[in-house]
C-alpha cells in the first residue's frame, strides 16, 4: 500500500512538472508572438510613411515665377519686343500723369487773386500773380493780360491762340502710348502666326501628327498673343485716364478764359 502511494505521488510530481513545463513553453511562445506583432505594429507606420512620402505635393509656385516661366516659354524674340512696348508705354504714361497733375490749377482761387491784383495794382500786379502760378491756365491768363491794352477782342484772340498751344503741350506723348497699344497685340499675333508655321514645319519633318508636338508648338505661339493683349489692356487703361485728365484741364481752361474776359471787361468799365 505504501509502495502504491509512493508511485502515485511520483507520477503526480512528474505529471505536474511536465504540465508546468508545457505552460511555461506556451507562455514563452505567446510572448514571442506578442512581441513580433508589436514590432510589426510599430513597423507599419514607418512603412506607410515610406510609401506616402513620395506622394507629397510639390510647393506651389508664386505669381512671379509663373509669369517668368510663361515669358520664357513664349520665346525671347517677340515676348522681348512686347515687354519693351510695355516698359516704354508705362514710362511715358507715368511722365504724363505727373505732368498733368502738376498742370492742374485751382482756377477759382486764381481768378480771385487776379481780380484783387487788378483792383489793387492794375495789369502789372495781375501779370505778376499769373507768373507766380503754375499751370497752363495761369500761362493763358498771362498772355491775355499782355494784350489788355489792345482791347478785349485782342485778349480773346490771344487766349484762343495760346489755349491751342497749351492743349498741344498737354497731349504731348499721348500718340506714343496709342502706338504701343496698337503695336503690342499686332506683334503678339505675328508671333502666333510664326509659331504656328514652325509647329507645322515640325509636324512635316516628323512625318506624323504627335499631340505633344502640336500642343507644345501651339502653346508657344499663343503665349505671344496673350502677352500682347495684356500689354494693350494695361496701356489702354492708362491712356483713357490721361485722356480724361486732359479733357478736364481743357474744360477748366475754357471756363477760366471766359471768366477772365468777363473780369477784364468789368475792370475796364469800372475805370
Amino acid at each position: 500500500m505504501k509502495k502504491l502511494l509512493t508511485l502515485l505521488m511520483l507520477a503526480g510530481v512528474f505529471t505536474f512538472s511536465a504540465t508546468a513545463q508545457e505552460f511555461s513553453d506556451a507562455a514563452a511562445d505567446s510572448a514571442d508572438v506578442d512581441s513580433a506583432q508589436t514590432e510589426e505594429v510599430y513597423e507599419e507606420p514607418v512603412e506607410i510613411a515610406q510609401i506616402v512620402a513620395p506622394v507629397e505635393e510639390a510647393p506651389s509656385k508664386g505669381f512671379h515665377q509663373v509669369v517668368k516661366e510663361q515669358f520664357i516659354d513664349g520665346g525671347p524674340t517677340f515676348m522681348g519686343i512686347v515687354l519693351a512696348c510695355l516698359i516704354l508705354g508705362l514710362a511715358i504714361a507715368i511722365e504724363r500723369i505727373i505732368h498733368l497733375n502738376m498742370a492742374s490749377t485751382n482756377t477759382k482761387k486764381l481768378l480771385a487773386d487776379v481780380e484783387d491784383a487788378l483792383s489793387a495794382g492794375g495789369a502789372d500786379a495781375a501779370k505778376e500773380v499769373c507768373r507766380n502760378t503754375r499751370g497752363p491756365v495761369a500761362s493763358i491768363f498771362t498772355q491775355g493780360l499782355l494784350r489788355m491794352s489792345e482791347g478785349v477782342e485782342m485778349v480773346e484772340k490771344s487766349i484762343i491762340a495760346y489755349g491751342s498751344v497749351e492743349m498741344g503741350k498737354l497731349e504731348r506723348g499721348m500718340i506714343w502710348i496709342s502706338l504701343f497699344i496698337s503695336l503690342a497685340p499686332m506683334l503678339g499675333f505675328m508671333g502666333t502666326v510664326i509659331g504656328m508655321i514652325e509647329a507645322f514645319d515640325a509636324i512635316a519633318e516628323a512625318g506624323d501628327v504627335s499631340p505633344a508636338l502640336v500642343a507644345s508648338g501651339i502653346k508657344v505661339a499663343l503665349l505671344t498673343t496673350v502677352g500682347g493683349l495684356i500689354v494693350a489692356v494695361i496701356l489702354q487703361l492708362f491712356y483713357n485716364y490721361l485722356v480724361s485728365k486732359v479733357d478736364s484741364i481743357v474744360n477748366s481752361m475754357e471756363d477760366a478764359s471766359i471768366s477772365l474776359v468777363d473780369l477784364l471787361v468789368k475792370h475796364n468799365l469800372s475805370k
